[in-house]
């Protein structure tokens, strides 16, 4: 009777422990590899850390996170330096963080990491969350076209991300169904000049589609639109932004410049990624089912993906945005 009794109380506390989320997540630490920078860069890293306080609102666990200098080697150290942390994930946050996953994932297949912008990682204890690109440039050509005065709009992007920026913003233009030219120039570092170079021929609203500040070309628009000299029958130059890719310093005299900005919700995506391994599981969509790749594309429908309208004008046309949204998830 007494054995029996024993049994039982035995079975109980170890079916509260298969069970309660709560023990789970008092037993739970996140850790994060950041960029470059660290936290103040207004971009990615800054991003993932408002989704660490939000699902710190949710969930109970510690933190930990750790800066890279950007060599190969620090970025392998950083990694290794949490794999004895016994973390629930380690969240690399950067594609540059590639090369140094690949070799720890294999060499700790049991730790379970993330990276934020890749999806290139042939590893089932990785999961890679990358962005719907192609709609957020959708959603900034068809703002774009719904706003112009000339009838020209324009996008700056790096020649290695053209196709994917490119075809979005195209085809966001085509969809308003206005008689709208598009012209696009390519740089990696010449903000200024690619930006002065659109408003030159006419171009009235700019879609950045690059990465690090785009103070140059907001300093390109604000100039223009300030000159002395400039036509009276010129037409104001508005900024579409990227962000987090891109951070933007505005004063309130420049603020009506900024008409709008494509958002990549990095923190909806690592409040998930944190969730999920707290709760001794793992983001696993298939990215590429033949390269075996997995983790989570996000995309307008999971709301990982908003344009924020940031002018009034724009803002009216929120119904039609709102249903090219719909149009641009499709795709």
């Amino acid at each position: 009777m007494k054995l029996r009794s024993v049994i039982s109380v035995i079975a109980l506390a170890i079916a509260a422990t298969l069970t309660s989320p709560t023990s789970a997540s008092a037993a739970s630490k996140i850790c994060v590899a950041y960029d470059t920078g660290g936290l103040g860069d207004r971009s990615f890293n800054d991003a993932t850390l408002a989704g660490v306080k939000t699902a710190q609102a949710q969930f109970t666990f510690t933190f930990e996170g750790v800066v890279t200098d950007g060599t190969s080697a620090d970025r392998i150290k950083r990694l290794r330096s949490l794999t004895s942390k016994n973390c629930s994930v380690i969240i690399a946050v950067g594609a540059e963080y590639r090369t140094a996953l690949t070799l720890l994932s294999n060499e700790f297949p049991n730790t379970q990491f993330a990276i934020i912008g890749d999806a290139s990682i042939a590893s089932l204890n990785v999961t890679s969350i990358v962005f719907a690109d192609a709609q957020g440039a959708f959603l900034a050509g068809f703002s774009a076209a719904l706003t112009t005065k000339s009838g020209k709009v324009g996008m700056v992007t790096t020649p290695s991300s053209a196709e994917i920026y490119q075809n979005g913003f195209l085809a966001g233009v085509i969809a308003s169904k206005k008689k709208v030219r598009t012209f696009v120039n390519y740089t990696a570092t010449d903000l200024d000049l690619a930006t002065t170079s659109l408003i030159k021929i006419g171009v009235d609203v700019i879609y950045t589609a690059t990465s690090g500040s785009a103070d140059k070309a907001f300093d390109a628009i604000v100039k223009a639109n300030t000159a002395k000299n400039r036509k009276k029958t010129a037409s104001d130059v508005y900024l579409i932004l990227t962000e987090p890719d891109l951070y933007l310093t505005i004063t309130p005299n420049t603020t009506k410049y900024l008409i709008a900005s494509v958002v990549k919700r990095v923190d909806i995506a690592v409040g998930d990624v944190i969730g999920a391994a707290i709760n001794n599981s793992q983001i696993s969509d298939v990215l590429d089912a033949e390269l075996g790749i997995y983790g989570r594309r996000y995309t307008i429908s999971e709301k990982g993906i908003e344009i924020v309208l940031k002018s009034k004008a724009l803002g009216t046309q929120a119904a039609a945005i709102n249903a090219a949204a719909i149009a641009a998830n499709a795709r």
